[in-house]
């Protein structure tokens, strides 16, 4: 079955960032994205990291420009925005595909994993969530149109 331990990312900075080191962590991975509709969702995401971060979760946000192009931006344009329009501190990572044959393997990964609506595996949008467990198992999937907030029942379960 495997787990998210053996796969592999950038920080948006360029560094590797081999998920192993989030071992023992519960892990929100979501795809983001700065002009969409669920933007604000990275507010509530940030609340999600600052609030449950020292009992264990950590938040993944993965930029992706597949849906409706609206991550136009460069990984200093993403960090920046992040930055001053919602003071995200929770780890970004370099922007990815999620679907397609140039899809992230993580991303490949997951969507094998938990299944969306009627079975399929494709992203449908951003601000798609994968909840991880501190096992490195994927156990939830969310729509983009589920808040973060509505993920604390979840999340507190695995803590």
């Amino acid at each position: 079955m495997g787990s998210i331990y053996d796969f592999a990312a950038e920080t948006i900075d360029g560094r590797p960032a081999p998920l192993s080191d989030y071992r023992g962590k519960v892990v929100l991975i979501v795809n983001t994205a700065s002009k969409c509709g669920f933007t604000k969702q990275y507010a509530g995401l940030e609340a999600l990291y600052r609030k449950y971060g020292d009992r264990g979760l950590v938040v993944l946000g993965f930029p992706c420009n597949q849906f409706g192009a609206q991550e136009p931006g460069d990984e200093e344009e993403i960090r920046s925005f992040c930055s001053l329009t919602y003071d995200v501190d929770f780890p970004m990572m370099r922007k990815i595909d999620v679907n397609g044959p140039k899809a992230h393997p993580l991303y490949a990964f997951l969507k094998t994993q938990k299944k969306g609506v009627l079975g399929t595996e494709g992203i449908k949008w951003n601000f798609t969530k994968f909840l991880v467990d501190r096992e490195g198992r994927v156990v939830d999937r969310f729509a983009p149109t589920v808040e973060p907030k509505a993920l604390e029942g979840a999340i507190e379960a695995l803590l």
